[in-house]
């Protein structure tokens, strides 16, 4: 049986192709097509994916904002949890160049400037807090707390 599993995932990648970035199948003849598809012709509108499937993602999502706040947050892992937790949320929903931008908010966060009430202050003084006002209200409150 594992033959023929190996076969058919074989023959429905030649045949779907595998596609990392969401795509629009196309449409064939009389065939409707144009559904929002990923990966090996997942339809995305009409079968989405599972609990289990979205957990992986989120998994996978968090290893590569950990590797990109070490990268670029040398001193994040010395701050509180609520702390990194802020941190892991702004780089999840921003991405972590725009994160980066928070220059003040990581200035008195770091460990030698240590200004908990300065950091909330920042972040609630930006772009980001005036579109999501209960989230960065969220984040502003973690941050002063320890």
């Amino acid at each position: 049986m594992t033959d023929f599993l190996d076969r058919l995932k074989e023959k429905l990648i030649s045949e779907e192709g595998m596609e990392l970035m969401p795509y629009h199948c196309p449409k064939v003849g009389e065939d409707a097509g144009g559904k929002l598809s990923i990966g090996v012709g997942r339809n995305l509108e009409e079968r989405g994916i599972t609990a289990q499937e979205a957990t992986y993602l989120l998994q996978t999502d968090i290893e590569i904002i950990h590797m990109e706040l070490d990268r670029n947050i040398p001193f994040w892992k010395e701050l509180s949890d609520n702390k990194q937790l802020v941190l892991c949320d702004m780089a999840f929903n921003l991405g972590v160049p725009k994160l980066m931008q928070f220059k003040k908010m990581l200035l008195s966060l770091h460990p030698d400037n240590r200004d908990d009430e300065e950091a909330a202050s920042q972040l609630l003084d930006s772009n980001y807090a005036r579109q999501l006002p209960a989230r960065s209200q969220r984040n502003a409150e973690l941050i002063r707390e320890e």
